[in-house]
Parts: structure tokens; C-alpha cells; sequence
């Protein structure tokens, strides 16, 4: 019997063509003990539809109009009981059945507060486009313009209440500073899952346009400051660089 309760966030909003790819990797983890939480934008297409088929998997469904994604996750962490908290967006989906299992014992195995591993990248026809190799984490390595992975990133739930949950004025960038705030400001200790958690949609919402594009490096930028990176124009630079080697 596994004791760590692990708590699962999927947000979404009009995901009818991921959800239900999300979910199955989510219900079909070989770990016992997970609370899976859906926070749902109040999505006018069949994402609720689909998600209600596995109602019996998913301890709270939600669908109510919110501020967007971080508000969303803000949502599911406050509705949130297990001992630590991940989010997995609509349209991300665990590698293989055994990524909560993995998680777990990273948490009980090594005195940590925050788990993370590394990422792919995938195109429509499942083939990967990038490999996010995320690396141990070193101290001051934020202002070389390294960031783990969010979407495989996990933590114990008692370090929202002390240090704060995703913070809407950092736009797009919130789930960064949320992490540069924890690891880089506070110190928060780290352990580092030297796998593939889980495969990532190619196709943020921050690349799409040239605006958006800009409007996140802002919010990157607005985030460093806040955080004590130690030079961010620099930073700013090298964050983009470090994808690089991610193509080959």
C-alpha cells in the first residue's frame, strides 16, 4: 500500500481532441493512492463530456469560467488534498504507467520538497520534436536561464500555503516564477528524476504569435527581477539558448 497521496491537476478549456488522452494516463498509473482533480474552463465544445465517461476515476470535476490557466490551477490546488501536488495540462499525457510511482518514491526516498524529470516534445503524428533533459539542479543555475520542466514538476502541497500559489500578474510566466520563487529564491530542496515523465503537445500558448512571443519574454523578465535573478537581460538571453540543444 502506497501512503503518499499524490494529487493529479488537469486544466483545460475546449481540449476535446487531448483530454481524453490526458485522463487515460492519468487513471491507467499503476500507483494506488491519487486524487485526480479537473478544473475545466467552462469549455464550449465535448471536453466535459468526455471527461464525465471517467467520472468514476476523477474525485472533482469543475467547470466554471476563470482567469485563465494559472487560475485554474490555483482552483485545483486550493480543492486539493494529497500530500503533494502536479499539474498535467489537457493537452500533456504521462510517458507510461509507472510516472506517479516514480514521483513517489523520489518524495520518499530522498528528504526533498520538490520532484522533476525531463520532457518531450511531441508533434501531431506522436513523434518527438524535442527532448527537454532537464540536469540536476545547482545553486545560482537560474541565472544561467535553466528552468525544469513544469509539466513534470511536483511538490508537497504545504509549500502553497507558506510561499504562495501561481501568481496572475506574471502572465504567461507564472508557473516559472512560481519555480524560480521556490527553488531559486527560497531554496527549497530538489531532487531530480533522471526520466521521461511525461510528452508535451508542441504548441504553447506563448509561441504563437510574434506579440505573444514578446509579451512572454516580459513576463520572464518581469519574473527574474522579482526573484533576484542575478543580471536578467543577460539571463533573458541564455534562457532561450538553453532550448537549443534540446533539437539535437
Amino acid at each position: 500500500m502506497h501512503d503518499l497521496k499524490i494529487s493529479v491537476i488537469t486544466v483545460s478549456f475546449n481540449a476535446q481532441s487531448t483530454i481524453e488522452r490526458s485522463i487515460q494516463s492519468v487513471i491507467s498509473q499503476n500507483y494506488d493512492n491519487v486524487e485526480y482533480i479537473i478544473i475545466d474552463g467552462r469549455s464550449s465544445d465535448s471536453t466535459v463530456s468526455i471527461a464525465e465517461k471517467y467520472r468514476d476515476h476523477i474525485k472533482v470535476l469543475v467547470s466554471e469560467p476563470d482567469k485563465g490557466i494559472y487560475d485554474a490551477m490555483n482552483k485545483g490546488i486550493a480543492l486539493a488534498t494529497g500530500d503533494v501536488v502536479g499539474i498535467l495540462n489537457a493537452d500533456d499525457f504521462f510517458v507510461n504507467e509507472c510516472v506517479l510511482t516514480v514521483v513517489a518514491d523520489a518524495f520518499k526516498n530522498n528528504n526533498t520538497a520538490i520532484v522533476y524529470g525531463d520532457l518531450n516534445y511531441i508533434k501531431p503524428d506522436g513523434s518527438i520534436s524535442r527532448k527537454w533533459v532537464s540536469g540536476e539542479y545547482k545553486k545560482g543555475i537560474f541565472n544561467l536561464g535553466w528552468m525544469p520542466p513544469h509539466p513534470t514538476f511536483y511538490c508537497r502541497r504545504e509549500l502553497f500555503g507558506r510561499f504562495g500559489n501561481y501568481n496572475l500578474a506574471f502572465g504567461t510566466a507564472a508557473d516559472y516564477e512560481l519555480m524560480l520563487r521556490y527553488i531559486h529564491r527560497n531554496h527549497l530542496s530538489t531532487y531530480y528524476v533522471k526520466k521521461v515523465l511525461v510528452q508535451m503537445s508542441v504548441g504553447g500558448v506563448s509561441n504563437r504569435s510574434i506579440k505573444n512571443r514578446a509579451r512572454a519574454l516580459l513576463f520572464d523578465m518581469k519574473a527574474m527581477y522579482e526573484n533576484k535573478i542575478f543580471y536578467p537581460p543577460i539571463t533573458l538571453i541564455f534562457k532561450p539558448l538553453r532550448k537549443l540543444k534540446q533539437f539535437f
